[in-house]
């Protein structure tokens, strides 16, 4: 059942969403070279509680961190861990923020130390897919014309789009309906309606699409060992068009 959020709903989830974005924000100048996952995730975590707020995350379905930090060939539910950041790495931040019982969920991609062409091209990529996907969350159209919108723009640069991971609604849960896939045909799928607030979240592979778990039964890997990117935000679809509620500054 999808649940739809007032105007006061929403303003409270922007309130959680402005924790996000100022975490993402202040993650632009810790990471960098010869610092580890773990330093991020505690980073986060404490960044997150001064805020008074909670990181969601943490025993979601036993998952035992504040974020999920997926280094290149890791697609998504990466384990933060001693592993030392260095340059060309592409690292996933993701994360959940529960502000006075209302959540917003967002992931930032980040180009460690000095990247090559390959890795910057897949992160404006898949920045840009997202984006695109955005500008179709408008009342009227349909889920299918953000998951088209997105894959026929990842396909037509040489990429391809994870499947088995995919946007939800969320509120004061983290996942409600609807799901919200990044392929799929244009006119197909719920109607988008005033009130809703979903997750687009894009995982885009420089590869094939095919996916395994890691040994921790979380975090998926690309089976060709290429890297994947994600970007995700939430968003309310309003009168006005969507209504980013994790935007960050200077993006």
């Amino acid at each position: 059942m999808i649940i739809l959020k007032t105007k006061n709903e929403i303003e409270k989830m922007n309130i959680a969403g402005d924790v996000i974005s100022g975490m993402h924000e202040a993650l632009r100048d810790f990471i960098k070279p010869g610092i580890t996952t773990m330093e991020v995730n505690d980073f986060c975590e404490t960044f997150i509680r001064n805020q008074g707020a909670i990181p969601a995350q943490i025993g979601y379905e036993g998952f035992p961190y504040a974020i999920c930090a997926s280094v290149n060939e890791e697609i998504c539910h990466g384990f933060p861990s001693d592993y030392v950041l260095k340059d060309n790495d592409l690292l996933k931040v993701d994360t959940v923020v529960e502000k006075d019982g209302y959540m917003a969920d967002s992931c930032w991609s980040y180009g460690v130390g000095n990247c090559n062409d390959d890795v910057l091209k897949l992160m404006k990529i898949t920045r840009k897919a997202m984006y695109l996907g955005i500008e179709q969350a408008v009342i009227g159209n349909r889920l299918g014309d953000i998951g088209s919108t997105i894959q026929e723009y990842a396909e037509s640069n040489g990429y391809s789009v994870v499947r088995e991971f995919t946007g939800h609604g969320i509120g004061t849960n983290m996942h409600e309906d609807p799901m919200v896939l990044h392929y799929g045909k244009k006119g197909r799928g719920q109607r988008l309606e005033e009130g809703m607030v979903i997750t687009i979240e894009p995982m885009i592979n420089q590869g094939k699409h095919h996916l395994h778990l890691a040994d921790n039964g979380w975090t998926a890997v690309t089976d060709d060992g290429k890297y994947s990117c994600q970007y995700e935000h939430t968003l309310a679809i309003t009168k006005e068009g969507p209504r980013i509620l994790t935007k960050q500054k200077g993006q």
